[in-house]
Formats: structure tokens, C-alpha cells, sequence
């Protein structure tokens, strides 16, 4: 079981279902070609270190124009981070997580994927990382805060949602 350290002490964070690992694996196989070597998809195994490095964060998936070396342990200098919500997750991934990654000087989004219907929830720091709600219904893609890609929910949902 893997935690995370919110400053005081751990918290679980396993447990998920296949949609939550399906959906960012997608993701991530969508963005790996469109950065074209400008940067790095990272899985959750290296985590993320938040509040001046007193806090410990594993992103379902994180981006960094920073090199990251065989032995990092954290990534350095995230642009985005992506979270797949679930039920148990979701309120801190809305709350003190995106809180906590806003205040990261380099990130430039902060990126939630519903995994009941083809939605996300998008946080620009141009916006002050307010969400804004991107749906299938409304439109099919969305730019990806500072990254210069976008995302078709079509594409990432497909058979999922």
C-alpha cells in the first residue's frame, strides 16, 4: 500500500479500480508523442513534494521540462499534474492536494479526470487554478494549461465512459 504524507501524518492512497488506471494510462500514452521529447510523463511511483518539501504527493501522472536522473526520487519542477478522481480521493485532490500543487512555482496545470463519465476538471494557473469544467457533451477537446496540447475526451474515454 503506498501513502502519502499531508505534513502530520500518512494517508493510504491504494485501492483503486481499472478505470482509474486505464484512464491514466491513456493519458499518458496521449501525451508521451505530443511533448515529442520537450518533456517527461511521470507515473505515480516518484512522488511530488509539496509545502516547501514537508509534504509527499503521488500524482496518477505528472509533466516536467526538468531531466530527471536514474536515481531521482521525487520529480522535479512539475509544469502538470493529473489526478484520476475517485469517490474516497476526490475531495482532497479538489481541496488541499490542488491547493498544495498551485503553490509549486513552475506548475502550470493541474488536470482531474472523472472516471464515471467523460469529464475533467481543468486548473490553469493563468486562472488561479479556479476549475473549470470541460464535458463530452460541450466540447470534445481541451489545451492542456501551458503544454501547448490538447485532449480529445472522445479519444481518452472511449469505451470507458
Amino acid at each position: 500500500m503506498r501513502h502519502e504524507w499531508d505534513g502530520v501524518q500518512p494517508v493510504a492512497t491504494a485501492g483503486g479500480r481499472f478505470a482509474h488506471t486505464d484512464l491514466a494510462t491513456r493519458l499518458s500514452d496521449i501525451l508521451r508523442p505530443a511533448l515529442r521529447g520537450r518533456g517527461t510523463v511521470v507515473r505515480a511511483d516518484l512522488k511530488v513534494l509539496t509545502g516547501r518539501g514537508s509534504r509527499v504527493r503521488y500524482p496518477d501522472r505528472v509533466v516536467t521540462w526538468s531531466p530527471i536522473r536514474p536515481q531521482d526520487q521525487a520529480v522535479p519542477d512539475p509544469v502538470l499534474i493529473a489526478e484520476v478522481l475517485s469517490e474516497i480521493t476526490s475531495a482532497v485532490d479538489r481541496g488541499i492536494k490542488r491547493a498544495e500543487c498551485a503553490a509549486l512555482p513552475l506548475l502550470r496545470g493541474y488536470l482531474m479526470l472523472a472516471q464515471d463519465r467523460a469529464a475533467a476538471l481543468v486548473c490553469d494557473r493563468a486562472d488561479s487554478f479556479a476549475e473549470r469544467l470541460v464535458t463530452a457533451e460541450a466540447a470534445d477537446d481541451f489545451a492542456l494549461p501551458g503544454l501547448d496540447i490538447r485532449i480529445s475526451l472522445h479519444a481518452l474515454y472511449h469505451g470507458l465512459a
